[in-house]
């Protein structure tokens, strides 16, 4: 639990001084407070037959002064109403100075804390985000933030307040009786016990509510993104029942800790009304003693509230410990991790597109077997090279090795002659443009999609890339034309149409490398020649990576590269390749009577 704490503080320490000017103004309104009820004694003291008793009230001596100004004991009384009535309006305005720091505050740490976590997410390397579900770093990234932040703002400030209301209730209550003093504040360690003991099952059940919550979270986020999977497999029943489950155990859990709850208050209840009942008992003895008046054990009664009520709600503050621990502990969790740029580079070297590959070896850390073993290959800027090999041979992860998303084990990765290992990161990948199989499209425009990676970009440069990836035409069909709005990760397309796009997007900002990660698997065969075509007339000069599964993809490549078992087991030109009879020649077979398509669509592409 300090761990968790230890972290909110550390986030918070900069924003000191707004707290502890909250703290103060906090403060003071209690102690504001605790004169209301000094003016009530003062007044009851009045009507009294021996009004000079009053002059034992613990109140301000220029409001003494003030009250005794007047001679008539209606005008005093009258005067006590009105001093009560500017009391609270000076209480209103510090309450309302003391409300907008604490929002302030609350905001200023969830804007920052919100930042920081999402800027160090974008850093992590791709390895987290393949182990991490994005159901759950939302729920880190919102509600956990909101619970830290509430935390600061609110809860600590409260739990200040609870003892220092206590402490100036009992010093006024001690200024009439000491005796009604230890009465009053005997129930202190009972509710705070109690709070504790409370705490700690708050602890253990905060946090396995906030494990289902994003259990839950998880599966509402991952039904909504594959609504379309689901219902083509007819799933409903089954994510539905999987769906009950989570909610179910998610439902559980709060109830457990609402039991719990509602025990606690009550029994917190019950205390309360002792105290109450005890005070009252023990004024009533005193004032027959003639040790207190009346008007003083009014006073007490109304102090008491400052001394019960404050104490009974220390559990509430004290569960919100557990709550604000569990989270900033899980948001710890994710800023602990190491950002992938805590291994880069620094050299900014020229990047033409020569690329070599050095006997590299990789494999993942949750994995004894090497994906890759001592690869080797050169590209020469301008060629273009093809990955061919069965599923799970390596050939994505050839490319994230180059983009460096992966580090190698073993071996070199050279650009131009320089070590991959020795360039900056940024600049690595600004000079590799990279479109993945399945791109994601931002929910806005077609045109905005396509020029989202370029600033001060002119519509002649948008149409032309649309032009080169084949999805002009498509787009000027749309009612909205290049306005359309594509919907989340573009829904509203077709896979091809999507495809497009993002090869479209990658196109605008000229880079020496490109890399097609299986992304023209969509197209039909015409299409993808067309672009490629394309691509290869609107520059001779950039180094082009196509992994795919289709032959005739792959045929017009400079260099094939076929993949198995994490070696290379044959690498040339299509003819070679062909009649060398290994994997490459058997696919060619089954995939051979493309051929004819395939010469047909250059004759109509020409």
């Amino acid at each position: 639990m300090m761990k968790g704490i230890k972290r909110i503080v550390g986030w918070a320490k900069q924003y000191t001084f707004l707290f502890v000017f909250i703290v103060l103004i906090s403060v003071f309104l209690q102690w504001l407070y605790s004169y209301l009820p000094l003016h009530v004694n003062y007044a009851l003291a009045v009507i009294e037959p021996d009004s000079s008793y009053s002059k034992n009230v613990n109140l301000p001596s220029f409001l003494i002064s003030w009250f005794e100004s007047q001679s008539d004991v209606l005008k005093i009384v009258l005067i006590v109403g009105i001093s009560m009535i500017l009391l609270q309006a000076i209480r209103s305005v510090l309450r309302f100075l003391c409300n907008y720091s604490q929002k302030r505050l609350a905001e200023l740490i969830r804007f920052k804390l919100k930042v920081k976590l999402y800027d160090h997410i974008e850093d992590l390397p791709f390895s987290f985000h393949q182990n991490h579900d994005v159901g759950d770093l939302i729920q880190r990234s919102t509600s956990d933030v909101d619970q830290v932040a509430d935390f600061v703002a609110n809860q600590i400030i409260s739990f200040i307040n609870v003892f220092a209301t206590v402490f100036i209730g009992a010093i006024q209550v001690a200024m009439i009786n000491v005796q009604l003093m230890w009465v009053s504040v005997a129930v202190v360690p009972v509710t705070a016990i109690s709070s504790i003991i409370y705490f700690r099952y708050c602890n253990r059940q905060f946090n396995k509510i906030d494990k289902a919550e994003s259990k839950m979270t998880t599966a509402i986020q991952e039904n909504v993104n594959a609504s379309r999977v689901v219902r083509a497999f007819s799933n409903e029943k089954y994510e539905y029942e999987k769906m009950d489950k989570l909610a179910n155990v998610y439902r559980d859990e709060n109830v457990k800790f609402n039991n719990v709850m509602a025990i606690y208050w009550a029994l917190q209840d019950v205390v309360v009304f002792i105290q109450f009942a005890v005070t009252m008992a023990v004024s009533i003895g005193l004032a027959k003693k003639g040790l207190v008046t009346v008007a003083e054990v009014s006073a007490v009664i109304l102090l008491l509230n400052m001394l019960v009520f404050p104490m009974r709600g220390l559990g509430r503050i004290i569960s919100s410990f557990g709550k604000a621990s569990v989270a900033a502990n899980r948001i710890g969790e994710v800023l602990d991790s190491p950002s992938e740029y805590t291994i880069n580079g620094n050299e900014k070297p020229e990047i033409k597109g020569n690329i070599e590959f050095k006997d590299v070896s990789f494999k993942f850390k949750d994995d004894d077997r090497h994906l890759l073993d001592g690869i080797s290959f050169k590209i020469k800027a301008g060629q273009t090279i093809a990955l061919v090999g069965k599923t799970g041979s390596g050939k994505s992860t050839i490319c994230n090795l180059l983009a460096r998303f992966l580090e190698i084990d073993s071996g070199e990765i050279l650009i131009d002659g320089t070590d991959i290992r020795n360039i900056d990161k940024h600049y690595l990948r600004n000079n590799i443009r990279y479109v993945v199989q399945d791109p994601f499209l931002f929910s806005k425009t077609v045109y905005e999609n396509i020029a989202i990676s370029k600033k001060n970009i002119s519509d002649c440069e948008v149409i032309n890339a649309a032009k080169t990836a084949a999805i002009h035409e498509d787009v000027l069909k749309f009612k909205e034309g290049y306005k359309t709005v594509v919907g989340e990760k573009g829904t509203t397309l077709s896979g091809g149409q999507k495809q497009r796009v993002a090869i479209a997007r990658m196109l605008v900002d000229e880079a020496p490398v490109i890399i097609f990660d299986d992304s023209l698997s969509a197209l039909d065969t015409k299409t993808d020649v067309l672009i490629r075509k394309a691509l290869k007339l609107k520059s001779q000069e950039q180094t082009m990576i196509i992994i795919t599964h289709r032959i005739t993809t792959a045929k017009e490549a400079d260099l094939i590269l076929v993949l198995d078992g994490g070696v290379i087991s044959e690498m040339g030109t299509h003819d070679y390749l062909v009649n060398n009879g290994g994997l490459y020649s058997k696919l060619w077979g089954i995939q051979g009577e493309l051929e004819s398509e395939y010469k047909n669509v250059l004759k109509d592409g020409e």
